[in-house]
């Protein structure tokens, strides 16, 4: 049993979900041979070793926090299937980071099976987890969907989070903890409250 979620606001989101972070960041992360924690902070540390914008950065950190949307009060999923993690983390992230930040959270998942679809050399890099999660999450794209999904106005920005989950996955790779991006997360958070 979760305890209830704290109210949520632009000042306690980003300590709460580095408190997700540490409490729960060792979990396994679906086969791979890294911790849930460890994949998002890879993601993160490439990005940024790699010159992308905080906002990318941003994203790729928080991409899989749909993994953990028990800890919001709000969502019961079910183990036995693939749990629609991509759309619950947009849904909980939502009210604090820009549609940029949301949009690599919703559409992680759907870039994969884009990728697949139109560029053939990516599928033979996916891990063998990461192939069983995209049989159960629809498979490669159809023509309709990919050309409904290039539509999107994020497109390039999804595809290079996409990108950076892929290369999250390396058992040997140190990173920092959370803390060392949490004052980029907030700079996010309260350019995006102020904007709005």
């Amino acid at each position: 049993m979760s305890v209830p979620a704290p109210e949520l606001t632009r000042d306690n989101i980003v300590a709460f979900l580095e408190d997700i972070f540490e409490r729960r960041g060792g979990e396994e992360y679906l086969g791979e041979p890294v911790t849930m924690a460890e994949h998002m902070l890879q993601g993160a540390t490439i990005a940024e070793q790699n010159g992308q914008r905080e906002i990318i950065v941003v994203a790729a950190l928080l991409h899989d926090i749909g993994h953990f949307t028990s800890e919001f009060g709000t969502f019961s999923m079910d183990d036995t299937e693939d749990r629609h993690h991509e759309e619950a983390g947009a849904q909980v992230l939502e009210a604090f980071f820009p549609t940029l930040v949301t949009d690599c959270v919703r559409y992680h998942v759907a870039a994969k099976r884009y990728l697949c679809a139109t560029k053939p050399a990516y599928f033979d890099r996916l891990s063998e987890a990461s192939v069983h999660s995209l049989n159960l999450q629809g498979g490669v794209m159809s023509a309709a969907e990919v050309a409904e999904f290039e539509r999107n106005p994020n497109l390039k920005d999804i595809i290079a989070v996409r990108y950076l989950d892929d290369a999250g996955k390396d058992a040997d790779m140190e990173t920092p903890r959370f803390a060392h991006f949490a004052p980029m997360v907030q700079r996010v958070v309260d350019q995006h409250c102020a904007d709005s």
